[in-house]
């Protein structure tokens, strides 16, 4: 069940054949499927998208209907949502295909659906743009023929654009009290261009662990440039490895590059 994120419709398309549910704003949506829902559960409280791979979540409900409605005559899934309140004509994401339903009793179903994210914008779909990094809300929706029947309220998913920082120290080696220079780049899935870009103006900690020892220590906290390049200095005092670590936002997930070895001599 791919709901069209940008449109001001419920629009059912791909595999569902279903009409698309073009509502004026200035009338009320028709009614959908008399059920209501619970226990709607996505897998993964957050999820981590790239610059061009599609990411996949499995996501749990339940439906409750009344015992004369057929389970075959409506389609329904879970969405995601922004905004205090559901409103299927605000911008929503759901998945491809609607849920696959097991019938617990004559009235109620134990559902189980997948909510796909794809950074590439295919044409077909309104997959992920930059902006739609953070937090959304969870919320479940049926529709029929007829009209949708949608209800929110059931917890939040961060959606979050990958990160990658890297760290290089030189020279290398390098004798006693001279100075090192740490370089490195923190940058960030570009769901718009479908490439990494720098994290500008983000504050990084170098950190050093000395060969031997089992935790690394924070020296200093430096600022990505305007290109998400990090650049500073330190006195070489022993062997060891400096690394770069960043704690993330609310749109970015936290990332720590690898440790660079530093002999010194």
């Amino acid at each position: 069940m791919r709901v069209r994120a940008t449109t001001t419709v419920a629009a059912v398309i791909g595999a569902v054949a279903l009409s698309a549910l073009a509502v004026p704003a200035a009338q009320a949506a028709p009614a959908g499927p008399a059920v209501t829902f619970s226990n709607v559960k996505v897998s993964s409280k957050t999820v981590v998208v790239g610059p061009t791979a599609k990411v996949t979540v499995s996501a749990s409900y339940t439906v409750t209907k009344p015992a004369n409605l057929s389970a075959a005559s409506f389609d329904s899934g879970p969405i995601l949502y922004r905004g205090s309140t559901l409103n299927v004509e605000n911008r929503i994401l759901a998945g491809d295909n609607p849920g696959t339903c097991t019938a617990a009793s004559a009235t109620v179903l134990k559902c189980t659906a997948k909510i796909q994210f794809r950074p590439a914008r295919s044409g077909e779909y309104d997959d992920l743009i930059n902006s739609d990094a953070g937090t959304w809300n969870i919320g479940a929706l049926a529709i029929n023929d007829s009209g949708y029947t949608a209800k929110g309220g059931f917890g939040t998913v961060k959606l979050l654009r990958a990160s990658k920082l890297t760290a290089d120290a030189t020279p290398e080696p390098v004798k006693k009290g001279k100075t090192l220079t740490v370089t490195g780049k923190l940058s960030r899935a570009n769901w718009d261009s479908n490439t990494y870009a720098g994290y500008s103006a983000q504050p990084v900690k170098l950190q050093f662990r000395k060969k031997g020892a089992s935790a690394y220590t924070t020296v200093k906290t430096v600022k990505t440039s305007t290109t998400g390049a990090l650049k500073t200095t330190v006195q070489a005092t022993a062997d060891g490895y400096f690394r770069y670590t960043f704690a993330g936002t609310s749109t970015t997930p936290a990332a720590t590059a690898a440790g660079d070895f530093v002999d010194v001599r």
